[in-house]
């Protein structure tokens, strides 16, 4: 009874922390995709308005048949290092399914390794996307759904061709005008009942007649 206790425990702890099948780390990935984004350096793009175009393929230095395990593709939008001070929540993790790096899926789709040119794929940045700076990774998976190779749109140590992304702060123009209305409302509701409480008191207030000496 105690062994089988604690191969259950085993079995739950190693699914909650996500290592049952063993950890995968990020160095362990090899970079075979060449990966290329619309903004420049520096540039600000609006959340909820503002395009990225991005394309992906194969490192054409690569022998024929490199990506022949490759059956997924997923692109996603990264946070980038500047983006990550004072933020843990954004934090770069070596294993994989801790890394909180990359939050946003730009897309996901069969990979076409029989697809010798580049790929695209035009995404308008979601409303939800919060104020960073960020940059654009590609992650290829196998058929058991792992990781398997990378690429991005930045170096290595995360310093070129960083964009920013400014988001939406929460206060929309339908929003102000409601509260504004409502303030309105609020202040002519008021004199309202004001007024009309001063008409009840002189209705009710008793009259004074003057009778002759």
């Amino acid at each position: 009874m105690e062994a089988r206790g604690l191969v259950v425990a085993s079995l739950l702890l190693c699914f909650l922390t996500g290592s049952c099948y063993g950890n995968r780390l990020f160095s362990s990935l090899k970079q075979t995709l060449d990966v290329t984004a619309s903004p420049t350096q520096g540039q600000v793009l609006e959340a909820g308005e503002a395009k990225i175009k991005v394309t992906w393929g194969l490192n054409r230095t690569l022998p024929a048949g490199t990506d022949s395990a490759y059956k997924k593709i997923k692109v996603k939008l990264c946070y980038a290092p500047i983006s990550q001070k004072d933020r843990a929540w954004r934090k770069t993790e070596e294993e994989l399914s801790r890394d909180k790096t990359c939050q946003h899926v730009i897309v996901s789709r069969p990979y076409d390794a029989s697809n010798t040119t580049a790929q695209s794929f035009e995404w308008t940045v979601e409303k939800d996307v919060p104020t960073a700076t960020y940059f654009v990774r590609a992650y290829a998976f196998d058929a058991a759904d792992h990781e398997v190779a990378y690429g991005q749109t930045t170096d290595t140590g995360k310093t070129k061709n960083l964009f920013q992304v400014l988001g939406i702060s929460g206060r929309h123009a339908s929003l102000d005008i409601c509260s504004a209305v409502f303030s309105a409302f609020s202040v002519v509701s008021l004199f309202v009942f004001f007024y009309i409480e001063k008409r009840k008191a002189k209705v009710s207030q008793p009259k004074i007649e003057m009778t002759g000496q």
